[in-house]
């Protein structure tokens, strides 16, 4: 399937299936997202950034996916995300809300070459900075939100990403239902969103008033 093609298929598969997410997308969201599509699609070959067999699956399994989270974050929400990856789910939000500002934290120097790339491309550079850091090294940020879909391991790394994030917090995690068994043992309350189109899979709403249980 050539570029343009493929292009197309994911700009059809968003409209046809954001109101499911409860999203809307104007046309400029619209053209900023398939710009970040063909710059993932163009370097994925080369860094293995994110896994998906079709436009169709990328526009709705991550894109869309990702930006469930808009619902949940005020004017001017600042943002932390960590193990950004290929941009999920920072990028996004950014291009489809224009008030949000970001810090993308991502350990791979060359996963952070494609960030920086995107965030040119997308015109969101200036609402957003990319640590080519593991979160452990990075100082605790000053933002309201802290954001997380794919880190390494990330069950493991939870306590110590929770103990990371500043106090007071709201932080948005994607996961299955052995993640919500970690943040209920690390006694924090959550609230529970299953993802549309998913039987097992959440975004997680935990709100950080302290520091969690060892």
């Amino acid at each position: 399937m050539n570029t343009a093609t493929a292009t197309v298929q994911f700009k059809e598969s968003l409209k046809a299936e954001m109101a499911a997410y409860e999203v809307t997308l104007p046309r400029k969201a619209l053209d900023g997202l398939a710009r970040y599509f063909e710059l993932l699609s163009d370097w994925n070959s080369r860094l293995h950034l994110v896994s998906f067999h079709s436009p169709q699956e990328f526009a709705t399994r991550h894109v869309l996916e990702s930006l469930l989270l808009l619902k949940y974050l005020p004017q001017g929400a600042r943002l932390a995300d960590v193990g950004s990856g290929g941009g999920l789910p920072m990028v996004p939000c950014l291009i489809a809300r224009s008030d949000l500002q970001a810090v993308l934290v991502e350990a791979s120097k060359k996963k952070a070459v494609f960030l920086r790339e995107v965030l040119r491309e997308t015109s969101t550079k200036d609402r957003a900075q990319v640590f080519a850091e593991r979160f452990e090294n990075v100082a605790t940020l000053e933002v309201d939100f802290v954001t997380c879909r794919a880190l390494e391991r990330f069950e493991t790394m939870l306590q110590s990403l929770v103990r990371w994030s500043p106090t007071p917090s709201t932080m948005l995690f994607f996961g299955g239902s052995g993640l919500g068994g970690v943040i209920d043992d690390l006694g924090l309350s959550s609230e529970r969103i299953l993802i549309p189109n998913s039987a097992r899979r959440y975004l997680f709403i935990v709100n950080k008033t302290s520091q969690p249980h060892d």
